[in-house]
């Protein structure tokens, strides 16, 4: 009984608040107007799932229209769309129905393009850093840019960028640790492309030029000046295969030395690997490691593996943290063309920062588009250092109109109240941003029919199943006497003349004689007025189709 009343809910979902004006009315239900497009774009949108000529009637699917919308109407003059379990649901869908119009489809498209062309590619660099406090005030950050700007005309007046980067950078890497005995890399990063950074570093390194260093830039770790060593095509990915001996005194070098002799003598680089390799994950599988590419390796395993040509070929032994290596090259993977590669790209930028990028694309179009007026005066409590303590009768003026919407300094104040990360005049302006997005959110009902005509059909759908649960599914298993008296009164329609032996299909059709009772009583207390003239056309149309 459930399958068959979700499968009407599907069929003859449909609103008529955007039905087109020049469309004829087909019939009327207490005064509600139903035009002939409004069910048009119903009976067609589901002819591809109705499998017989007969349920293709047009007069019975009107029929059926008609006691679809006369169980609608009951679910709202029962208020079922104040349930708060309904409002639950409906928030939850329109934010899925709504995502897809926050994103900037051409913006996609195009930074799927520029990412691919970066993946193509790798950039080698190195940087120095200034560091931000994350709470930071303006004041914070000007010191920061100010300390960064001075290192940068340092090194562009000569001095070298590496001995900077060793006293200035904020960056730890950069410098020897005494302790551990680590080495430090001076700013240098090695070569890297799309992803491997935060965004606005990879675009700074991906727009300098090799040779040059870069304006002060920020990103959430603070300023950075970088400085662009080489450019070169992208390798791809490697896939190896390794002899590990785990030892790395000179006993495992002379060790990994036997080895290696045996395998130049002709020796099969699996059979070794079963005998020798002391990694007891890879030797399972002769030795094979997963894939990688430049920069997500161990340096040694990286530059021997890169260094092989053919397939089948292998290097002398290497040594990192780990032991001794013999490197075997398994297969190469260069980059894949562009059509193979754009779902891939196109997923990892949904995943990534670069998502933001495209609502904020969005939010700039509707700044274009909208009126949005900030009123200074009520955004004096920016300064205020208590501004999450001010008394609520305090925070009533309207700090923010978007067109028609005033919204108060109160809003402002509740959106702030756990957000602590960062400075009031930057959640300001995410405030705001949040604001314009919400403004457009609300008005894509009458800006977007596809959306207003989805949203209206799970909503009277939802309060249908809801209203199906109260009349007739819980009805009918709560009455049990109304059960046996139909089975008594049809006894004869069943093989067995036990009712528990006949539970399912008894109770199933007891469901439809309740509906088909309550549907009766629904007609009789509506008005409803059929337009016979626009019926025969109707079904002349299709007929003619």
């Amino acid at each position: 009984m459930k399958n068959s009343v979700l499968l009407i809910i599907f069929l003859f979902l449909t609103v008529p608040i955007l039905g087109q004006k020049k469309s004829k009315t087909l019939l009327t239900i207490d005064g509600e107007k139903i035009t002939v497009e409004d069910f048009k774009r119903v009976y067609e949108k589901n002819l591809d799932v109705i499998d017989n000529e007969e349920s293709k009637d047009v007069a019975k699917n009107l029929e059926l229209f008609i006691n679809y919308k006369l169980k609608v109407k009951e679910a709202y003059q029962l208020q079922l769309d104040t349930l708060p379990s309904y409002k639950r649901e409906i928030e939850t869908y329109k934010n899925q129905l709504s995502a897809p119009y926050l994103q900037d489809t051409t913006f996609i498209e195009d930074l799927v393009k520029e990412v691919y062309k970066r993946t193509k590619n790798e950039v080698k660099a190195k940087h120095i850093l200034v560091r931000i406090p994350r709470d930071a005030t303006p004041k914070d950050t000007l010191v920061a840019y100010k300390k960064i700007t001075k290192i940068r005309n340092r090194i562009v007046n000569g001095e070298d960028f590496e001995e900077v980067a060793v006293v200035a950078s904020e960056d730890n890497s950069a410098k020897d640790d005494l302790k551990s005995g680590r080495k430090g890399n001076k700013g240098n990063l090695g070569y890297f492309s799309a992803f491997d950074m935060v965004l606005e570093f990879e675009d700074k390194a991906y727009k300098t030029k090799v040779g040059e260093v870069s304006e002060p830039f920020r990103t959430q770790f603070g300023y950075h000046i970088l400085k662009v060593d080489d450019k070169r095509p992208s390798l791809g990915e490697v896939q190896v295969a390794h002899l590990l001996i785990a030892d790395t005194t000179a006993v495992g070098k002379k060790k990994i030395d036997d080895v290696y002799a045996k395998l130049k003598n002709n020796g099969n680089f699996e059979a070794l690997v079963t005998q020798y390799s002391e990694d007891e994950n890879s030797k399972k599988n002769g030795g094979k490691l997963r894939k990688f590419r430049k920069g997500r390796m161990l340096k040694p395993i990286e530059e021997a593996a890169f260094s092989l040509k053919n397939v089948g070929d292998y290097a002398a032994p290497v040594k990192t943290r780990f032991g001794w290596h013999i490197i075997q090259l398994v297969e190469k993977f260069p980059i894949k063309p562009f059509n193979e590669l754009k779902k891939e790209l196109g997923n990892k930028i949904k995943r990534s920062s670069r998502m933001q990028l495209s609502e904020i694309a969005v939010i700039n179009k509707l700044k274009a588009k909208y009126t949005i007026t900030e009123n200074e005066e009520a955004k004096k409590i920016l300064n205020r250092k208590n501004i999450r303590a001010i008394p609520k009768d305090s925070l009533q003026n309207v700090i923010l109109t978007i067109n028609d919407k005033e919204i108060t300094q109160e809003s402002f104040i509740n959106y702030i109240r756990n957000r602590r990360h960062k400075p009031v005049y930057l959640l300001f302006d995410m405030f705001k941003n949040e604001e314009i997005l919400s403004y457009y959110k609300e008005n894509l009902v009458h800006t977007e029919p596809e959306y207003a005509y989805t949203l209206k059909e799970y909503e009277d759908g939802l309060l249908l199943f809801e209203l199906m649960q109260q009349k007739i599914w819980n009805a009918s298993s709560k009455d049990t006497l109304g059960l046996k008296n139909y089975f008594e009164a049809n006894k004869n329609k069943y093989p067995s003349k036990e009712l528990k032996n006949n539970k399912g299909e008894v109770m199933n059709d007891y469901q439809n004689f309740l509906e088909k009772n309550w549907i009766a009583d629904l007609r009789k207390k509506s008005e409803i007025k059929i337009n016979k003239k626009q019926l025969r056309k109707l079904i002349k149309f299709y007929e003619e189709k």
